[in-house]
């Protein structure tokens, strides 16, 4: 659950610039319904069924226009794929596939786009490989790594599917494809101050509707 909000909260910091919310396409792991719900959900007050006795307590539920899509695979006790089911987790089927369209990531829900980018990775990361002898012993290691890729394959790789352009070519970010030795060559310097608006933009994102309505105002002692 821990590592699900996390996850929801850095796409969530990602979007914030666009004050819209994401298209969110997951598979069924169990933990992203209540981790969605923890970042980007707000406060319902449930009404009493009869007039009398203690009021429910509130809980949280999806904003107007958060479109959340899972595509559930079906397997048997010994792991082989029987079949694939897609469902509307948060919005209208139809809104979300509209909006799958228009971004042109296929025609229905999936989360092709994804397992493809996670099969890229595996494949050219030794750290990441099912069965291998390059494992990380420290997560900083590992981190690093990751970053390491996710810059050579946004900057200095052409991609076939974009007509030979980079990630940051397709965006508008760089106007050719960046060397190594240019990457390598480039400053980058993240302040203090960065660094401290980020975590707490995190941590406001992790606080849920719900704890923040329970906070009480800490009374002053002598």
């Amino acid at each position: 659950m821990e590592l699900a909000a996390e996850l929801v909260a850095a796409v969530a910091i990602a979007c914030r610039p666009t004050f819209s919310f994401p298209l969110l396409l997951i598979d069924n792991h169990l933990p992203y319904p209540a981790a969605i719900l923890q970042v980007f959900g707000v406060i319902r007050h449930r009404r009493r069924q009869h007039g009398r006795g203690r009021r429910k307590h509130p809980d949280l539920k999806p904003p107007p226009g958060l479109l959340t899509g899972v595509v559930e695979k079906r397997r048997d006790p010994w792991g082989n794929l029987l079949g694939v089911r897609t469902r509307a987790l948060f919005g209208r089927r139809r809104e979300i596939v509209r909006r799958i369209q228009r971004l042109h990531i296929g025609r229905q829900i999936n989360t092709a786009h994804i397992e493809r980018l996670n099969g890229t990775l595996r494949s050219q990361q030794a750290r990441l490989a099912r069965r291998t002898r390059n494992g990380s012993r420290l997560a900083e290691a590992l981190q690093w790594s990751l970053w390491l890729w996710r810059d050579l394959y946004n900057w200095t790789r052409p991609h076939g599917s974009l007509a030979g352009r980079t990630p940051a070519m397709a965006l508008g970010l760089a106007d050719q494809a960046w060397t190594v030795q240019r990457y390598v060559e480039y400053a980058v310097h993240v302040s203090d101050l960065e660094h401290q608006l980020c975590d707490e933009a995190r941590r406001a994102w992790l606080t849920s509707a719900l704890e923040t309505r329970k906070r009480k105002k800490l009374l002053p002692t002598s």
